[in-house]
């Protein structure tokens, strides 16, 4: 790995699947590793307790949460508009605005805006877009080295790690890991870390300060991403909780934005909403810490010279699909993968994409095809606990099943022979749509289930039905039909 690619991964043409196992094999491998498992359960029930009590003291937070889900449906059915609108109001502010249909058009623009500063490092601020397009790779194969200056971003970066979580990086690593991470390859790096570094979260904090400060200082050009745009100022916007954003925002000279189309907002006055819902569902706070908002350039202030980078990147597809377009309005908070089963005891790398836990399940498919990623859609339990944390009230499960549907279409058109679960549901519609046939089904497992109960439990089920039974407790059928149950019970009377 070149010292400027930033992580561990291979670009894959700077898209957002990673190209990982399917989900089920890599699920497998991170449900065997009990420190992940329990490094995942601390985060997540940690986070899911300060989001739920700085939620609780809003009384209206589901009108917030309509009001919110509301903006993005509008911008969602006129967003060619909004995108102009915006355009014009960055140029009018004296930025520039750039288009890149895909990711290595967006990666060509910023690796060309980059070297004609002369400039051959680049400091950034936190963004899943910049991931999603894998712009630390591009960039290191044309001789830029990005420093990423989030600290869990850090983390991932000096570990040759990949994120497992959109707003906690490094959430799958405990402190004495990222002890070890900082004390081996921070000096690789810059800034060695101390000799005598411990566990000690200040002391970690104030190593990676330290580390950074001398990059902050001497960079010449910062790549951020975006929270949100305001179409109608030209004005975007970037939260955060450490302020390393506030410095890679205002100290260099050149500041070079990517940002996904969706995250365009009508009017500055949207923000008012969104500066609500995000900061209490992502990180449980009322106000994020650290709010920055930017509208071209003021001479003698800040960046001299700002570009605003519009990624496309498969989104207007999304936009196509009026099930799955409601997933384009995710602001990025992570509450869905905080309260999510799946994602709990997997963690974020066994979906193999940027986007984890349910929103990936559900984005990633869309934006590389369901021919690529076919298991994510069923990543889930659909037990909805991802809809009521969603602050913009993306209904995630009906999403899931949408491509699930899709998923067993196309499968079915590129078989020439039925799959035998495609037998056994065919056989079993045919079943419960004849009463006749339905009767006759349920008296032979009554009868089969008396035969085979031992203990109150079927042991083990025959022919390839052992696989469920082997790890399943699978109770008998009733020895009494409910049609049988009415016929001696009701009509008597």
């Amino acid at each position: 790995m070149s010292r400027g690619s930033g992580g561990g991964l291979d670009a894959n043409d700077g898209r957002v699947w990673l190209g990982t196992p399917a989900f089920p094999e890599a699920a497998r491998t991170a449900l065997a590793d009990t420190q992940l498992r329990h490094n995942l359960r601390h985060a997540t029930t940690t986070i899911r307790a300060k989001r739920l009590d700085a939620t609780g003291e809003v009384p209206h937070w589901e009108e917030l949460r309509e009001a919110g889900a509301a903006i993005k449906r509008r911008t969602a059915r006129h967003l060619d508009h909004y995108l102009e609108q915006l355009e014009r109001s960055v140029t009018e502010a004296g930025g520039t605005v750039h288009w890149a249909s895909d990711a290595a058009e967006a990666n060509r623009i910023v690796a060309r805006l980059v070297t004609a500063t002369g400039a051959r490092e680049v400091v950034k601020v936190k963004s899943m877009a910049t991931q999603e397009i894998g712009l630390n790779e591009a960039l290191g194969a044309a001789g830029i080295t990005a420093y990423e200056t989030d600290l869990a971003e850090l983390i991932v970066q000096l570990g040759e790690d990949r994120p497992s979580h959109i707003l906690v990086p490094a959430i799958h690593r405990n402190r004495a890991e990222i002890r070890d991470v900082f004390a081996a390859r921070m000096g690789d790096w810059g800034r060695a870390a101390p000799q005598d570094l411990d566990d000690d979260p200040k002391a970690l904090a104030e190593a990676a300060r330290l580390h950074l400060r001398e990059k902050f200082l001497t960079a010449e050009v910062a790549i951020s991403g975006a929270n949100f745009a305001a179409a109608d100022t030209g004005t975007v916007a970037v939260v955060e909780s450490e302020g390393n954003g506030r410095m890679c925002l205002t100290l260099p000279r050149t500041l070079i934005t990517v940002m996904g189309i969706e995250k365009v907002v009508p009017r500055f006055a949207d923000l008012e909403v969104f500066l609500q819902l995000l900061p209490r569902s992502s990180t449980g706070e009322r106000m994020n810490p650290y709010t920055s908002l930017w509208t071209g350039v003021t001479p003698g202030d800040g960046p001299q010279d700002f570009h605003l980078v519009l990624l496309d990147n498969g989104r207007t597809d999304v936009l196509k699909d009026t099930v799955g377009r409601q997933t384009l309005a995710c602001i990025r908070c992570s509450a869905c993968l905080n309260v999510c089963p799946v994602y709990e005891r997997t963690g974020g790398h066994a979906y193999g994409s940027v986007y984890p836990g349910p929103i990936g399940a559900v984005l990633t498919p869309q934006l590389v095809g369901v021919d690529k990623a076919p298991s994510l859609p069923f990543a889930s339990t659909l037990c909805g606990a991802c809809y009521d944390a969603c602050p913009v009230k993306i209904d995630i499960p009906e999403v899931l099943v949408h491509l699930r549907a899709r998923v067993v279409e196309s499968d079915r058109n590129r078989r020439a022979l039925p799959t035998p679960e495609a037998l056994a549901m065919a056989a079993a519609s045919a079943v419960l749509d004849s009463p006749t046939l339905l009767g006759i089904a349920q008296r032979a497992a009554a009868a089969g289930g008396r035969l085979t109960a031992r203990g109150g439990r079927i042991r083990r089920l025959p022919g390839p039905l052992r696989r469920w039974s082997a790890t399943r407790d699978t109770p008998p059928p009733a020895r009494e039909t409910f049609r049988t149950w009415w016929r001696e019970n009701r009509e008597r009377r």
